[in-house]
C-alpha cells in the first residue's frame, strides 16, 4: 500500500469514527430534547419548552452533520473528481449560520424576560436541567475528540450551547430558589448567546475560508515557496496555491524552473519536493509543473 493509498485508508477510518461520535450525540440530544420538552410542559415552565426547541435545532443541526460526513465518504466520480469532501464544509457553514440565529433568539427571548419575568417550577426545572447537563458534556467529551474536522467542530458548539444553557439553567434556578430574583435566568441567556455567537463567527470565518480555497491556518506560502527553491536544482517557484479539499485534507499546486545544469535530475529533484512537503507541511496532494530555464521562450510564448 503506497503512501496515498494509506492516507487515504486513515481518512477513511477517521469519517467512520466521526460518524459514530455524530450518531451518539444525536441520538442524545434528541431523547433530551424530549424529555426538556415533556418536563415543560407538566411544569408549565417556558424554559424548559424553549430550551427543547433550542435542542430540536441542535438535533437538526447534528442530523445535518451526520448525513453530510455520510456523504462524504463516498467515492470521486468522473464528474466530481474530489468525491463529496466539501459538503462537510457547506454543512459547517449552515451549523455556523443556525448557532448565530439560534444566539439572536436567546437574545430577543432574554431580553422579553427582562422585562416581563416569568415564574418557574423550580425544583422540576433543575432536576430535569441536570439530567440534560450530564448527557450533553457526555456527548460533547465524544465529539471533542474528532474537534479538528470542521464538521464535528459545528457539532461540538451546537452541544456546547446546550451545555451551557443546562448550567445556566442549573445556576439560575438555584439563584430563584435563594433570592427569588427572576431576572437572573435571562441574564445567563444573554451570556450564553455571546458564546454562542463567538463559535458560530469563527466557524462561518473557517468554512468560508475553505470554501474561498484561502490557504490552511498554521502555513505560510512565503515559508512554502521558500522550502521548495531550497531544494538542490530548482532555480523558482511561481504560480504557487495552496488550499484545502475538506478538514485535514491540503492541496497544492504550482510550477518550479529547474537549472539546466540539473534538468536531468528531474525525477529526483520531483520526489524531494513532494517529500519536503509532506514532512515539513503535511501536504499529501502535490500537483507540480517542471519547467526548464528556457521553458518561457519555447514557440514564441514570451
Amino acid at each position: 500500500m503506497n503512501r496515498k493509498t494509506e492516507n487515504h485508508h486513515e481518512i477513511g477510518l477517521s469519517r467512520g469514527a466521526e460518524r459514530t461520535s455524530l450518531l451518539t450525540a444525536l441520538i442524545m440530544t434528541t431523547v433530551i430534547m424530549v424529555l426538556e420538552f415533556v418536563g415543560g410542559w407538566l411544569s408549565n415552565s417556558i424554559a424548559l419548552m424553549s430550551d427543547a426547541g433550542h435542542m430540536l435545532t441542535d438535533a437538526l443541526a447534528l442530523a445535518l452533520s451526520f448525513f453530510a460526513i455520510l456523504f462524504a465518504s463516498r467515492p470521486a466520480t468522473a464528474r466530481k473528481t474530489y468525491g463529496y469532501y466539501r459538503l462537510e464544509i457547506l454543512a459547517a457553514l449552515l451549523n455556523g449560520v443556525l448557532l448565530t440565529i439560534i444566539a439572536m433568539g436567546i437574545f430577543y427571548e432574554s431580553y422579553e424576560r427582562m422585562v416581563s419575568p416569568r415564574l418557574i417550577n423550580v425544583p422540576l426545572l433543575v432536576a430535569i436541567a441536570s439530567i440534560g447537563f450530564v448527557a450533553n458534556a457526555i456527548a460533547l467529551a465524544i465529539l471533542s475528540k474528532r474537534r479538528e474536522n470542521l464538521n464535528i467542530r459545528g457539532a461540538f458548539f451546537h452541544v456546547l450551547g446546550d451545555t451551557l444553557s443546562s448550567i445556566g439553567v442549573i445556576i439560575g434556578g438555584g439563584i430563584i430558589a435563594l433570592t427569588g430574583w427572576q431576572k437572573i435566568d435571562p441574564i445567563i441567556g444573554m451570556i450564553i448567546g455571546t458564546v454562542i455567537v463567538y463559535g458560530s463567527i469563527r466557524l462561518i470565518k473557517e468554512s468560508v475560508d475553505i470554501l474561498l480555497e484561502a490557504i490552511p491556518s498554521g502555513i505560510e506560502l512565503m515559508d512554502v515557496s521558500d522550502a521548495i527553491e531550497s531544494i538542490e536544482g530548482i532555480k523558482e517557484v511561481h504560480d504557487l496555491h495552496v488550499w484545502c479539499i475538506t478538514t485535514g485534507m491540503v492541496a497544492l499546486s504550482g510550477h518550479i524552473v529547474v537549472r539546466k545544469e540539473s534538468f536531468n535530475r528531474c525525477d529526483q529533484i520531483l520526489n524531494t519536493a513532494r517529500r519536503t512537503l509532506r514532512d515539513k507541511f503535511q501536504i499529501e496532494h502535490v500537483t507540480i509543473q517542471i519547467e526548464s530555464e528556457d521553458y518561457g521562450r519555447c514557440e514564441g510564448i514570451c
